[in-house]
């Protein structure tokens, strides 16, 4: 007979996993006071939202609030972010927030994914997408130090934080190590052309799938060509998507084909997304309804826009810039461990 798996809370499964949950604990200390240092408020935001985050391949827990009247009712989500409700609380006048928040994002399971995970978001006003990239190499020199580490690792794979670390560009990236130009595949920036980069990459033997979007090409392209080589031997800014993956972010104002906004890679694992935050209501409200568009194409859903979000743009938020760091990550990094399980306090449970 097949002995049972020991169930995650069982003694000696604990032990296995008490040096990492330690680390974690003591990282989480160092956190808090690296941002006090800094000037920033911890704030704490509802997970239950109208609108979860707009990404379109995320897909959200849903739920239904019940009011005094039994047909009072309401459909909410968690959210798959924090960031809707914490830029209102800049638009309301905090200038420097941070938040480690618990966020859901359902059908995604993984070594390095789990459906409920601790996301580490945080702003600051008057500040730009490449302020942030110092506020990563700061924080994460502290947590490592904290930890008692000097190196994050994957296995046999190690970045050095103390390094110099990397910038570089998705064009830059796309040449080195695909020898594409990408932006040379879209013409217009705003509707790239997936024909042009799909006979770009046939020419490297990449080839295109029926169905294809120019998005989901690149996306292949990045996976399987361009990640495996970043945050190798130091950490790696990816930097400047192009303007049609812009998310939340603004165009770069000297050249508007590519976004100010930036991803962070330590042994090929992403960390962080980072954006020099779009506050222009209209640009927004429109890429909102592109994304979901697009959403109810592919996946046969939408959700709702945060009217109450456009509202506070509409009203005004500060030129600022934000990112969201998955700590779980980080800590996976710091202490070497096999997977994001083995950093959680508590898993969700398998179906």
């Amino acid at each position: 007979m097949k002995t049972p798996t020991q169930p995650w809370w069982h003694p000696d499964r604990m032990a296995r996993r008490a040096a990492n949950l330690k680390a974690r604990g003591t990282m989480t200390r160092a956190l808090r006071r690296w941002f006090e240092d800094g000037g920033f408020e911890e704030v704490e935001t509802p997970a239950l939202q109208v609108s979860p985050g707009l990404e379109p391949h995320l897909v959200a827990f849903a739920t239904e609030l019940v009011g005094s009247h039994p047909d009072d009712r309401l459909t909410l989500r968690l959210h798959t972010s924090p960031e809707f409700t914490m830029k209102k609380l800049l638009v309301g006048g905090l200038p420097r927030i941070f938040q480690l928040a618990h966020v859901y994002r359902n059908g995604e399971r993984s070594p390095t994914h789990s459906p409920e995970f601790t996301m580490l978001e945080w702003y600051r006003v008057g500040a730009g997408y490449r302020d942030l990239m110092d506020d990563c190499i700061g924080l994460t020199r502290t947590l490592c130090a904290a930890a008692g580490v000097d190196t994050l690792r994957r296995g046999d794979l190690t970045c050095d934080p103390h390094a110099e670390w990397e910038v570089l560009t998705v064009q830059e990236a796309f040449r080195r190590h695909v020898g594409i130009d990408l932006l040379a595949t879209a013409p217009d920036p705003a509707r790239p052309d997936v024909a042009l980069l799909a006979q770009a990459a046939a020419a490297v033997g990449i080839h295109a799938h029926d169905g294809d979007s120019w998005e989901d090409l690149f996306f292949r392209i990045s996976l399987d060509r361009i990640e495996p080589h970043l945050g190798m031997g130091r950490p790696t800014f990816l930097t400047d998507y192009p303007v049609s993956m812009a998310a939340l972010s603004r165009p770069k104002p000297k050249d508007g084909r590519v976004a100010e906004r930036f991803e962070l890679y330590a042994c090929g694992v992403e960390l962080a997304n980072a954006f020099g935050e779009l506050t222009d209501p209209t640009v927004q409200k429109a890429r909102f309804e592109a994304d979901m568009d697009l959403k109810q194409s592919l996946y046969g859903e939408r959700y709702p826009i945060d009217a109450d979000f456009l509202a506070a743009l509409e009203f005004g938020l500060p030129d600022c810039a934000g990112i969201a760091l998955g700590f779980d990550r980080l800590v996976m990094l710091a202490t070497n461990a096999a997977g994001i399980d083995d950093v959680l306090w508590a898993p969700v449970a398998l179906p």
